[in-house]
Parts: structure tokens; C-alpha cells; sequence
């Protein structure tokens, strides 16, 4: 029974493949330029989804399915990728400041987990995953005005939560002060 089973998830998978993947290349030679790295991300997007094994076939849009991951696999290979240049001294933020901002990080994932899992999702998607707020909108099937006041009203909410829940002071310039972390 589970040979029948990997049968049908491979044909499931095939022939998704099969109609997609010349679509993706081309969205991803779009992105990337490089014939390689194309190649790669391909590869990486292929495995992901044979490491769903049926649930791949369950999914009612395997292109959308498809897409949406490679969309974050585009983001995460260029979050990778990305070339640092270090500033000069004139430039750098004082050190107490940064270490401030640095540590706050760590109240991000308990207030995100406290939002909604509408706003969570656009904030994780646009701001912590780099998608193009184009991009969110026809993965969530809105227009790009209703998807950029989507993510403005999480933003909202999200520093309304920190400010609340971190309890975050502001300097008279607007920069972090201090916070109690929880």
C-alpha cells in the first residue's frame, strides 16, 4: 500500500512539475539572471516539495504552492547572498543605541505570536521575508492598495504591541530609549 501511495504522490508531483516549471524558470531567471544559481533554486524548490509527499497532492493550487515557495526561496537565497560593505566610523550608530534596538529584537517573536495570524503573516511574508508587497497581494488575492494598507494597519498593531507589552521609551528624537523585556 505504501508503494501505491509514493506512486500517486510522484505523479501528483510530476505533473505539476511538468506544467510549472517552465513558468518558474522563467520567473526566477527574471529575479536572479544568474543560469546557476536558476538551476539551484530550482532544484531546492523541486526537493521541497517532494519532502511534502501527500500533502503536495492535497494542495487545491499546486502553482500558487509552488510559487509561494519559491518566492521565499528567492528571498532567503538573496538574504544569503548579499554582499556587506563595512561603514566607515563617521557613519556607525553609537554602540549603546544599536545594542538597545539589538536587544529588543527579542521581544519580536512573542508580540508577533500575539497578533493575529492575518497581520503575523504579512509582517512575516513582507517585512522578516522580503516579499514585494505586489507579490503579497496576488498571493492573497488583493489589490495592491488593500495589501499595502494591510501591512500599514499590522505595522500598527505590531508597534502598538511592542510599545505596550515592552514597554518601550522613546527619546525626543523617536529613537529606542530603553524597554523591559518579558
Amino acid at each position: 500500500m505504501q508503494e501505491h501511495s509514493t506512486a500517486l504522490t510522484t505523479n501528483c508531483l510530476r505533473n505539476a512539475w511538468r506544467v510549472h516549471e517552465p513558468e518558474l524558470r522563467g520567473w526566477l531567471r527574471h529575479r536572479l539572471g544568474n543560469p546557476a544559481e536558476v538551476d539551484d533554486l530550482l532544484q531546492d524548490l523541486f526537493l521541497k516539495a517532494l519532502h511534502q509527499d501527500e500533502r503536495f497532492c492535497s494542495v487545491r493550487n499546486a502553482r500558487a504552492w509552488l510559487f509561494e515557495v519559491a518566492r521565499n526561496t528567492v528571498a532567503d537565497h538573496l538574504r544569503v547572498a548579499r554582499v556587506t560593505v563595512e561603514l566607515p566610523d563617521d557613519l556607525a550608530a553609537p554602540l549603546d543605541e544599536t545594542d538597545t534596538v539589538d536587544r529588543l529584537i527579542a521581544c519580536l517573536p512573542r508580540v508577533l505570536s500575539e497578533l493575529s495570524s492575518e497581520d503575523r503573516e504579512a509582517i512575516t511574508l513582507c517585512d522578516l521575508q522580503g516579499m514585494a508587497q505586489a507579490d503579497y497581494a496576488a498571493a492573497k488575492g488583493l489589490g495592491l492598495s488593500a495589501a499595502k494598507s494591510r501591512l500599514q494597519r499590522a505595522r500598527q498593531r505590531l508597534k502598538q504591541r511592542m510599545t505596550q507589552g515592552c514597554q518601550v521609551q522613546l527619546d525626543d528624537a523617536g529613537r529606542v530609549r530603553d524597554f523591559v523585556p518579558r
